[in-house]
């Protein structure tokens, strides 16, 4: 996999270094940070700017990439294990998965499983630039059918909770908890709210009614942390 721009590789260099198998660099870097790169022992390869853009399929690299390892995805057993989860319901858009991945890793959320048919390299690629690493360390799993997960995690004790404007601005909430949010096209289904325990709402001031899902899902997780039992 690769992942590319100073933020994210010198994160996986700082927290993970043993994921990282070869980097490239199309600029030259300031001598401190090109011998921080150096002490990895790992290869270091010039390369054009045309192949850096090849790589980071038109991304802005600033002149840095890597080839590291990927993490693996989590079975569903593993990910059961948790205490806290999110479970994103047809969010398609990588800078809201990325940006929900950093901000549920930082509120020490257990792991994000992620509903959909399938996620190709390159969207997982974005995902781990656009988290600034945190995709690299948070357990996650993708899993194509959202009423097969409800029931395990239903049979699994957690309180099921979900994001829609139409709910409560607060809840007691137990130990084990997972929180469903929807794109913000579409939300989450009448058929799925009606399975979930609780929804949770954010009121808003102003008359305005939309929050991007990746700033409503630090808010709610915050919210879900103050309120457990």
């Amino acid at each position: 996999m690769i992942i590319y721009g100073k933020q994210p590789i010198f994160y996986a260099l700082n927290t993970c270094a043993e994921c990282i198998e070869e980097i490239y660099l199309a600029k030259e870097l300031p001598k401190d940070k090109f011998k921080q790169l150096a002490r990895l022992d790992k290869p270091i390869k010039r390369v054009d700017m045309k192949k850096a853009q090849s790589l980071a399929h038109g991304g802005n690299h600033q002149g840095i990439l890597a080839s590291i390892t990927p993490p693996s995805p989590l079975s569903f057993n593993e990910l059961k294990s948790k205490d806290s989860l999110l479970v994103l319901c047809n969010i398609t858009d990588v800078g809201n998965i990325g940006s929900i991945f950093r901000t549920a890793y930082a509120l020490g959320v257990g792991g994000v499983v992620i509903c959909l048919s399938h996620l190709n390299q390159k969207a997982i690629e974005s995902i781990a630039r656009l988290s600034s690493g945190a995709f690299l360390h948070m357990p996650y799993g993708v899993f194509p059918h959202i009423f097969d997960i409800i029931n395990e995690l239903k049979n699994a004790d957690f309180m099921l909770i979900g994001a829609d404007m139409q709910g409560q601005e607060s809840c007691s909430v137990k130990k084990k908890w997972v929180l469903f949010l929807g794109s913000e096209s579409e939300g989450l289904s009448a058929r799925l709210k009606h399975k979930l325990d609780t929804i949770l709402s954010i009121k808003m001031e102003h008359h305005f009614d939309s929050l991007n899902v990746a700033v409503a899902a630090g808010i709610l997780i915050d919210r879900i942390n103050n309120a457990r039992e």
